[in-house]
């Protein structure tokens, strides 16, 4: 057996959260041991594959394109997404949300700063909501997109890490499969598991599960910050809120990579921590299947702009709010109503020109690598960003088409059991382009276009400017089916701030800590039933930085 009991820590999971609690541990001068049953090509987790959105509030970002923001508005909206309604589960969630919109609004963006942390000058307009002001969404942008994505969000604090790796702070113990929370006298001192046999897969790809050692690290503390459920479909199916979104999806694609199996949450409740808000999670509707996957069932997120016409199974506009990238929940328990699983974008090319972006770090290239040259050239140009071309042309989820008979045809071969009817499509596309000829609407969406478009960057770079979806100047058409992509976990550990895992009876667990999507990103579910986007990424900073201190306090 492989024994260490030489660490002031142990974090379990080398995401960005074990990432963040390792930077502030090694700050102080602590000993940190990382267990993580993935290889070295994997450190900083998911957080690596994002976009980078970061939710900042009242930045000079913000400033800078006339946006008026404050805390006591991100706030609202917070709590107004949140919509806690659960008196024990929801104390710790809704003392975290206060606590991070107001790191969101003071210090969050300098602390990132002075790592090196940078970002685009265009905010992007998330989750727009549901159409009342104390409700669902973001009133104004708030999506700041770093320049490096999430590979430069994982750089700023592994750097300093491995740094603290070289001076001796810092073990990674990889490949070690933690099974079991060693607990004596009530508290928590280590962790034993198995060792899995070497692996030189690349970051993303399934690695071998086969064991060949049993292990034991110890130390003075253990933070769990082993990530959420994303890739375990029968973990997400059992906690599914039926009654909320309707019935689980029969196909869904996984958005995260195969380690993101969730069994941290099933081994810390064993030891006696408290998990909370199972039913509550994240899950996207716009997903499409990988051309080029690097994991399991790999999907990839369209991030889309207003103006696409969203139908499901059957053709059926949906209703409102129901728009591209309004209201996610509301839009997973309108598609599911109908008995499928699947809904359908249709749209011209020019909207797919300027509005489709696709989620992830490998998909946006230019942003990515911080090329400010690409980036103006793909961003600015006419013509479809590459990553988006590709999938028009080797995605199996889409259907471009000269005609509207021709896309007809196109979208009931691959449809999963609903069918399109080409004159009702028809009458309802008309009657959508008949609301173009003006400047004002009694269509909310298109209401909803020239909304966006009052906003500079979103006129400038991501909202096409209002024309007829049959107009042949804007032709081909195209149709994306859209597939239930898995994402986040928004429940999980029960932690206080200070991080700490709390017991079932109310009080914390001695010696244990959680952070990251493991711990619903802060609280056990900080988001509530609703995210606000940008704010996944920043959980995991926030909730690792409070773990990282309150351990090295300790």
């Amino acid at each position: 057996m492989n024994t260490s009991d030489d660490a002031d820590a142990v974090v379990v999971g080398a995401g960005l959260a074990g990432l963040v609690a390792t930077y502030e541990l090694t700050k102080a001068g602590k000993r940190v041991t990382v267990v993580d049953q993935e290889n070295r090509a994997n450190l900083g987790g998911q957080a690596f594959w994002s976009l980078g959105g970061i939710f900042l509030v009242d930045s000079p970002e913000q400033r800078r394109l006339g946006i008026k923001d404050s805390p006591e508005l991100a706030l609202q909206d917070w709590m107004g997404s949140a919509g806690f309604d659960r008196d024990d589960e929801d104390y710790w969630p809704r003392q975290w949300a206060r606590a991070y919109v107001d790191f969101a609004s003071t210090v969050k963006r300098q602390y990132l700063h002075d790592l090196g942390l940078r970002f685009t000058p265009v905010v992007g307009w998330a989750e727009r909501g549901g159409g009342f002001a104390d409700g669902h969404g973001n009133s104004v942008p708030r999506f700041h997109l770093t320049w490096g994505t999430g590979p430069e969000v994982v750089r700023v604090f592994l750097e300093p890490v491995l740094e603290a790796e070289k001076r001796g702070l810092v073990n990674f113990a990889f490949r070690r499969r933690v099974d079991e929370l060693i607990v004596a006298d009530g508290a928590t001192v280590g962790v034993r598991g198995r060792v899995l046999e070497p692996s030189s897969t690349e970051r993303g790809v399934p690695s071998s599960r086969v064991e060949i050692d049993d292990f034991e690290i110890r130390g003075g503390a253990v933070i769990v910050t082993s990530g959420g459920i994303g890739h375990n479909h029968d973990l997400i199916r059992r906690n599914w809120p039926v009654d909320r979104l309707g019935p689980a999806p029969e196909f869904m694609i996984s958005g995260v990579p195969d380690y993101v199996d969730g069994r941290m949450l099933a081994i810390t409740e064993t030891a006696g921590g408290n998990i909370v808000n199972r039913d509550r999670m994240w899950h996207y509707t716009e997903g499409i299947q990988n051309w080029d996957p690097v994991w399991s069932d790999h999907a990839i997120r369209i991030i889309p702009g207003p103006s696409s016409l969203w139908l499901d199974a059957n053709g059926n506009r949906l209703e409102a709010p129901n728009f591209p990238g309004f209201d996610t929940n509301s839009t997973m328990k309108a598609i599911l109503s109908t008995g499928y699983d699947y809904s359908w974008f249709v749209l011209s090319s020019s909207i797919i020109e300027k509005e489709f972006a696709l989620s992830g770090s490998e998909q946006n290239p230019d942003i990515t690598e911080k090329s400010l040259k690409v980036a103006a050239k793909s961003r600015l140009a006419k013509g479809m960003p590459g990553p988006v071309e590709a999938f028009t042309q080797h995605g199996v989820d889409f259907v471009v088409r000269d005609t509207l008979p021709e896309l007809v045809n196109g979208m009931n071969e691959i449809g999963r059991g609903g069918h399109i009817d080409l004159q009702e499509l028809e009458r309802t596309i008309s009657s959508r382009d008949a609301q173009m000829e003006n400047g004002y609407s009694k269509d909310a969406q298109v209401m909803a276009i020239h909304n966006a478009r009052n906003y500079l960057g979103d006129k400038v770079v991501r909202v096409a400017k209002p024309h007829r979806l049959l107009d042949p100047a804007h032709g081909p058409l195209i149709a994306v089916r859209l597939n239930i992509l898995t994402r986040k976990t928004l429940g999980g550990l029960e932690t206080n701030l200070e991080s700490q895992v709390m017991r079932p009876d109310g009080s914390a667990f001695d010696g244990l800590y959680a952070a990251g999507e493991v711990a619903g990103f802060g609280g056990g579910g900080v988001h509530g039933y609703n995210a606000l986007e940008g704010t996944f990424l920043g959980g995991c900073i926030f909730s690792g930085r409070a773990a990282g201190r309150s351990v090295a306090r300790r």
